[in-house]
């Protein structure tokens, strides 16, 4: 992991927000005096030079991710990836929001650790910790990029994100799709625009993610929804009318996560519910104890991303219920691992006769 100073390189950027779509709102009109403040975005360049990430964890379905971007713009204050960027000696709050690093060396880097003898090829995950299509992604593009070298070796992508921005690369999505190379996984948290605005101020709007879940199905893309996070007695009464408005979308499948609090996000999330829901802040506390054997947060696998409890339990039959009344699938169609063509190594004579 690199330091600060490493990650910041020489080549820093400045970005100023503008309009993220959100006006005219579609869902619950938002007030022009509760709209977020414009935040000062700088980016710098990680000089990470591996890009793949790899994972033992039984909780989730792949081994393998890849994260363009650390930090995230979207400023959801529930965001579970919020810690990592103490590493990075700034702060899981504010700076996890406006000082990001990017990997722009993502694709070539990605091409090298294909090319790698004895790479064995298994699905790369996209948007695992932090979200691969935040508004940055319109200018650096590195997602793209990825992307097109995966497209290029035939090699299976699945992609997890809040944004709409995901239709954009559906020219490439749509051709892996077809050799069963790509899907695509959009989080839905709530129907409720100004809620919405409240837990995930600069992520799409509900709606435009419901339409970015039509878009890939249309394109031939498989999608699925992800009830994500159920936060107690802020979303979880909509359980059901969002499964119902992907279902009308198109999606195919679903899935769910409790919220999860580790390590410094617990009392960013206490602070923002006292401020926000002061009428039900001790009761969302409590009920997220009841799921954790009265703490705010369990790291155990096979716990951590739904709970223990009476509450978890009904949340997850009320889930299955759901999945089952509206034909969802709760597992996503398996990709394709057969057709990946490894890259040519530089040096490599044999790579002058091509395929």
């Amino acid at each position: 992991m690199p330091s600060p100073t490493a990650a910041a390189g020489t080549r820093p950027h400045a970005r100023e927000r503008v309009d993220d779509g959100w006006s005219p709102p579609a869902i619950a009109p938002v007030a022009p005096e509760d709209e977020e403040p414009k935040l000062r975005t700088t980016v710098a360049i990680d000089a990470s030079r591996t890009v793949i990430a790899r994972n033992q964890s039984p909780d989730v379905p792949f081994d393998r991710s890849i994260n363009p971007y650390r930090g995230c713009e979207h400023g959801c204050v529930y965001c579970f990836a919020r810690p990592t960027h103490a590493w990075l000696g700034l702060s899981p709050g504010l700076d996890f929001e406006t000082r990001l690093v990017a990997k722009p060396d993502a694709p070539a880097l990605l091409r090298q650790e294909l090319a790698r003898k004895g790479y064995d090829c298994a699905p790369i995950a996209l948007g695992t910790n932090t979200d691969p299509y935040q508004p940055i992604e319109r200018e650096m593009r590195i997602t793209r990029g990825i992307l097109e070298v995966l497209a290029e070796h035939d090699h299976p992508v699945m992609i997890v994100t809040k944004s709409d921005l995901v239709v954009r690369d559906l020219d490439i999505l749509a051709k892996m799709a077809a050799r069963g190379l790509a899907k695509v996984g959009i989080s839905v948290t709530t129907l409720d625009g100004a809620l919405a605005r409240t837990l995930e101020p600069r992520a799409p709007r509900p709606d435009k993610r419901l339409a970015a879940i039509r878009a890939c199905v249309d394109a031939g893309v498989p999608a699925s929804v992800l009830v994500a996070p159920v936060i107690p007695a802020i979303n979880d009464h909509e359980i059901e009318p969002i499964l119902e408005a992907a279902v009308a979308a198109g999606a195919e499948s679903a899935t769910w996560v409790m919220l999860r609090l580790p390590l410094e996000i617990a009392a960013l999330v206490e602070e923002f519910l006292r401020a926000h829901f002061p009428d039900r802040a001790d009761r969302v506390l409590s009920l997220v104890r009841q799921t954790r054997n009265g703490e705010l947060y369990q790291a155990e696998w096979g716990t951590r991303m739904r709970g223990e409890g009476p509450y978890a339990q009904m949340i997850a039959q009320r889930f299955r219920a759901a999945c089952r009344r509206l034909g969802l699938a709760r597992r996503t169609v398996a990709l394709d691992t057969s057709l990946f063509r490894a890259p040519g190594r530089a040096g490599a004579q044999l790579s002058l006769f091509g395929d």
